[in-house]
């Protein structure tokens, strides 16, 4: 039906009057979802129990600091100053259970109470929830990544040090150690570290740790990993094939002059596609005892051209080859191979989600143990975001070579704004508490679906 422009144009020129009144009105009515999930996996209390061995118990108990920090994370807030835009909302402080928020002072001073030991229980129930939702989707494999991500502080934070740091050379920073599963794109564990050790620093024990965690809990599930080549060394490959983990790792050619000679003189190149072909043969470096199978790949380039573009619409263009050499114990075809390996770059991806979403580059405190507890924080933000879609939705795909998520899943960031962040009034017809929003139909239909799917869940 067409409309005239009588019934679409109006004109509005007076500026409204401003008042303020404390009407329960809230910013963030999509919330809600969260209160719910939070309330499935009775999140409260098995914080709580983190800090059970803690002798001081204020009025503001730390595992509610704590919870806190995560929702102040989901509502997309990084500063903790920023606490004040918020303190009155009636929806967080319901999710809260809470009259009234803590002040800045008096987060920092129960984030400077927490010891190594809380650090330790916080890290334990993060990746219990992890495990638990693994458990529920019955993954017969399991793809753990491991990679570190630079946290820069702007000041002289605990445990701190001068390392590499790309994007702020000469800063002071952290550099952890992170276990990431491609299935669910969650992050499981993390091993943190000052900013100027290798990539490989204490990376052994803490993969063994993280294999182990998951064999004790999942019994029977295929697990596999992928690593750069910072973490290719003799003592970690032989981790992997000792417990029976299916691994691939990029060889550094630096290391090892012998591939090169074995790349140019391979006469013989078998194709994956159009881009890639590849050699194998079964080597070990002269230090190794045991014999590796070695894939050997060379992906076609465009060759930079100097001189005027427009030729490049007349002449063909040339081209070179990109080599890339992954060391392997898995036995499936070498291009299975080549794409499960190029597939870890997905966690790249989610860091960004991570630092951009959930504060995860951000180091507030200058206590280590109240840094540790943040990016932890931000780890469970992150984590609740994807549990919440895993629950609502079915897995949408199963064991592809690249191993990318089993779900389509959403960044935060547009959860946030699209149910999050709505307004609404809290009252109570006839004594029964109501949100009332604004009937916008795909609001509607996105925050009632989500609110089903997790009652149901329950």
């Amino acid at each position: 039906m067409k409309s005239s422009k009588a019934q679409i144009l109006t004109k509005f020129h007076k500026i409204p009057e401003i008042q303020f009144e404390d009407q329960q009105l809230t910013s963030f009515s999509g919330i809600v979802i969260f209160q719910l999930l939070f309330k499935n996996l009775n999140l409260k209390n098995k914080l709580k129990k983190c800090f059970t061995h803690l002798k001081v118990s204020p009025i503001f108990g730390h595992h509610l600091i704590l919870l806190l920090l995560i929702v102040h994370l989901i509502l997309g807030f990084r500063r903790l100053r920023e606490i004040k835009y918020y303190r009155d909302d009636p929806m967080v402080l319901r999710l809260m259970g809470m009259k009234s928020l803590p002040d800045v002072s008096t987060i920092s001073r129960s984030l400077g109470q927490l010891d190594d030991k809380s650090v330790k229980n916080i890290q334990n129930l993060s990746t219990s929830f992890v495990i638990d939702g693994l458990h529920r989707e019955q993954f017969r494999r399991i793809t753990l990544d491991f990679d570190g991500s630079v946290l820069s502080t702007r000041g002289h934070a605990q445990g701190s040090a001068i390392g590499f740091n790309k994007s702020k050379k000469g800063a002071r920073s952290y550099y952890p150690l992170f276990c990431t599963i491609a299935q669910t794109g969650q992050f499981f564990d993390m091993y943190h570290r000052p900013g100027n050790v290798h990539d490989s620093n204490g990376a052994a024990d803490f993969m063994l740790k993280c294999f182990k965690h998951v064999k004790s809990h999942l019994p029977g599930v295929v697990l596999e990993s992928r690593m750069d080549g910072a973490f290719f060394n003799k003592d970690i490959v032989s981790l992997m094939a000792s417990n029976h983990i299916k691994f691939t790792a990029s060889v550094p050619f630096a290391r090892f002059a012998e591939l090169k000679q074995m790349i140019e003189t391979c006469e013989s190149w078998s194709d994956i596609d159009k881009t890639w072909s590849y050699f194998e043969s079964q080597w070990k470096p002269k230090s190794w005892n045991d014999e590796y199978r070695f894939v050997f790949t060379r992906k076609k380039v465009k060759k930079p051209q100097k001189g005027p573009l427009q030729l490049d619409l007349f002449e063909p263009v040339s081209r070179e080859y990109q080599y890339k050499v992954i060391l392997t114990n898995k036995t499936e075809s070498a291009k299975a191979i080549v794409q499960f390996h190029n597939g870890r770059g997905s966690q790249e991806l989610l860091f960004g989600h991570a630092k951009n979403d959930t504060a995860l580059s951000l180091i507030p405190c200058k206590r280590l143990e109240a840094n540790q507890v943040f990016t932890l924080a931000s780890m469970m933000a992150h984590n609740f975001s994807r549990e919440m879609q895993m629950v609502a939705h079915p897995a949408a795909r199963r064991a592809k070579a690249k191993r990318p998520t089993a779900w389509t899943f959403q960044k935060l960031e547009t959860i946030r704004r699209q149910i999050i962040q709505r307004a609404g009034r809290l009252t109570r017809p006839q004594g029964k508490l109501t949100l009332t929003m604004s009937p916008n139909t795909a609001v509607k239909q996105d925050l009632l679906f989500l609110m089903d799917a997790l009652q149901k869940a329950a």
